[in-house]
C-alpha cells in the first residue's frame, strides 16, 4: 500500500464574503456556483474523495448554509423525484450524500486564508492534510499528483503554475530549485509582491498538502499583508524546520474569484461536457 494513502483529511476554506463577485455572492456563497451543472465546490469534493480523502472539513461562515444543504439528504425531493420515475435524476443527488464525510465548523472572523487553515488544528491532529480552496477548479486531478510526490519526498507539497510576470502581484509566490523536471524544491515564499521583486513567475495555486507543524508556525506569526494571518507566510516559517516540495501544474486552472473567471469556467467547461454547446458558441460568434 502506497504510503500516501495515510492520508484521509482534507479542508477547505469557505468562509470569504466572496465580494468580487457580487451581487451575485450577497445572499449566496460563491462557492454554491454553478459551473455548468454543480456548484464549485462539489467539483473540489470530488477531486479529493476521488484521490482517497473522504474525511473533509469545510471551513464556512455567516451565510454559508446552503453549502450544508447541498449535501445534505433531502428527503421530500428524492420522494418527489422517486414518484415522477425520474430515477436518474434520483440517483444523481444521492452520489452528493455519500461523497465523502463532510464536517463543517466556522471561521468567527475573516482574518485570512491562514486563519480558516488554522479553524481545522483539531480535526487534523498530527497528521498532513490537503487543504484546498473552495473556489478553484483543476481540469485534471492535482490532488492525486500531490499525494503521488509526497509518497517519494515525505514533506509539505503545493501545486504551483507559471504566469505572465505582469500577473504575479496577485498571487503568492515562490523561489526554488528544481530538482526534477516541473518539481521545486522551494527555498522563500512571498505574498503578492511587486513585479519588480517577485522572486519568480511561479505562483502557489491554492492546494496544499500540508504538515501538522504548519499550526504552530500559523499560531506564531505575525498577520501579513491586509493585516491577516498569511498561509504563505506560515509556510515561509516551516521552511526553517522541513522542507517544501512545488509542483507545477500542468493543466487549466479556473480561478473563479471574479465575474470573469467564473464565465470563462461555465464557457470551457461547458464544452466538455454539452458536445452542441461549441457549436452554438460559433453560431453566435459569426452572426
Amino acid at each position: 500500500m502506497k504510503k500516501y494513502r495515510e492520508i484521509k483529511k482534507g479542508i477547505i476554506p469557505a468562509a470569504g464574503f466572496g465580494t468580487r463577485l457580487l451581487p451575485i455572492t450577497k445572499a449566496k456563497p460563491k462557492e454554491m456556483l454553478s459551473v455548468v451543472d454543480k456548484p464549485i465546490i462539489q467539483y473540489v469534493i470530488e477531486d479529493l474523495a476521488d484521490a482517497g480523502v473522504d474525511n473533509i472539513l469545510i471551513i464556512t461562515g455567516k451565510g454559508k448554509s446552503a453549502i450544508e444543504n447541498h449535501f445534505d439528504r433531502n428527503f421530500e425531493l428524492e420522494c418527489k423525484l422517486k414518484d415522477s420515475g425520474k430515477y436518474d435524476l434520483l440517483e444523481k443527488i444521492r452520489k452528493i450524500d455519500s461523497i465523502a464525510n463532510i464536517y463543517y465548523t466556522r471561521q468567527k472572523e475573516q482574518k485570512g486564508l491562514g486563519d480558516a487553515i488554522y479553524c481545522g488544528k483539531e480535526f487534523v491532529g498530527k497528521e498532513y492534510f490537503l487543504a484546498l480552496v473552495g473556489d478553484t477548479i483543476y481540469s485534471e486531478n492535482v490532488v492525486k499528483k500531490m499525494l503521488e510526490v509526497y509518497d517519494k519526498y515525505h514533506c509539505s507539497i503545493i501545486a504551483l503554475e507559471r504566469v505572465p510576470m505582469e500577473l504575479v502581484h496577485k498571487y503568492g509566490v515562490i523561489s526554488g530549485k528544481e530538482v526534477e523536471k516541473g518539481i521545486f524544491e522551494i527555498d522563500d515564499l512571498v505574498e503578492k509582491p511587486p513585479v519588480e521583486k517577485a522572486p519568480s513567475n511561479l505562483i502557489i495555486t491554492g492546494a496544499y498538502l500540508l504538515s501538522p507543524k504548519i499550526f504552530k508556525h500559523l499560531e506564531e506569526i505575525e498577520p501579513g499583508r491586509g493585516g491577516e494571518i498569511q498561509l504563505t507566510d506560515a509556510m515561509k516559517s516551516l521552511l526553517s524546520e522541513e522542507k517544501i516540495i512545488g509542483i507545477e501544474v500542468n493543466c487549466k486552472r479556473y480561478d473563479i474569484g471574479d465575474i470573469e473567471g467564473w464565465l470563462m469556467a461555465n464557457v470551457e467547461i461547458g464544452i466538455e461536457k454539452i458536445p452542441r454547446f461549441k457549436e452554438y458558441l460559433k453560431d453566435i460568434v459569426n452572426k
